[in-house]
């Protein structure tokens, strides 16, 4: 089984704006959390996360991005993240099967920082990384 990138959607509202993805995973939603609640995980496929505090109001820093806030955080489910000058990222894991899950991905952001072509790109290493077994 691989993983699939449903392709990225986008909205635009005055300055704000929102990227959408799923991702499909050939893992467990408690084989994934690990890769996008912690900072080996984080590290591992998309930037390092120099401060993550794993827990709702903790704080978080990832590298060239900047700090903020843990927004949301229920185990194995959803990490939000809410930088200063960042914007809001948020992974919902959600079961797909016995040995599956979708990752309903949501960035919102101002101004012009991320594309849809860099979130596939990086949604790409993480399927790679599902896929090699880690």
């Amino acid at each position: 089984m691989s993983g699939s990138i449903a392709q990225g959607t986008s909205q635009t509202h005055g300055n704000t704006h929102i990227l959408h993805f799923l991702v499909r995973l050939p893992k467990r939603m408690e084989d994934v959390w690990p890769a996008v609640a912690t900072p080996e995980g984080l590290a591992a496929w998309y930037t390092p996360a120099d401060v993550l505090e794993p827990r709702l109001g903790g704080a978080v820093a990832l590298r060239d991005l900047g700090s903020g806030q843990v927004t949301a955080w229920d185990v194995d489910r959803v990490a939000e993240y809410t930088l200063q000058d960042g914007g809001r990222l948020r992974f919902h894991l959600e079961r797909d099967g016995e040995a599956a899950c979708t990752v309903r991905f949501t960035h919102e952001f101002e101004g012009e920082q991320d594309s849809e072509r860099r979130w596939r790109d990086r949604f790409e290493r993480l399927a790679a990384w599902a896929e090699s077994g880690n």
